[in-house]
């Protein structure tokens, strides 16, 4: 069960910004997917840390790189398209495309993986000062 519930919280925002902004054209449609997979994690992230909820909000910057890691892995195959897909056709071979940077998907997604690994160690780094210093606290 715990598994569905990832693969919900992970895939769930980019299939509903497909289905809810088809309605404003296809262009829309396929850069709403991937954009609404990072703004959830990164909205939830943000509202925590505003209300002072630091450990949560840590905990939540971890699954904010964890997903922008996914979209890299996904940007960089839109060249050879090996990977398995759930419904549509590529999303980011659309874009890279249409953009013409196709040939540079590989060196973006790269690029995108490397910053949300930094992005990943500094969550996990912010989430061990934070349970640091709550033991060292009576």
């Amino acid at each position: 069960m715990k598994i569905l519930t990832w693969i919900w919280k992970t895939i769930g925002p980019r299939r509903v910004g497909h289905v809810i902004f088809s309605l404003f054209g296809e262009t829309v449609s396929v850069l709403a997917g991937p954009l609404l997979q990072l703004a959830v994690p990164f909205f939830i992230t943000f509202r925590l840390w505003r209300r002072a909820e630091a450990l949560p909000a840590a905990v939540s910057a971890l699954w904010s790189a964890e997903s922008l890691m996914y979209t890299a892995k996904y940007m960089a195959d839109a060249n050879r398209l090996a990977l398995p897909l759930i419904g549509d056709p590529h999303d980011w071979r659309r874009v890279l495309e249409r953009a013409g940077a196709l040939e540079s998907a590989e060196e973006i997604g790269l690029v995108l993986h490397l910053l949300a690994s930094v992005a990943a160690i500094g969550a996990v780094c912010w989430t061990i000062r934070l349970e640091a210093g709550s033991v060292a606290q009576p």
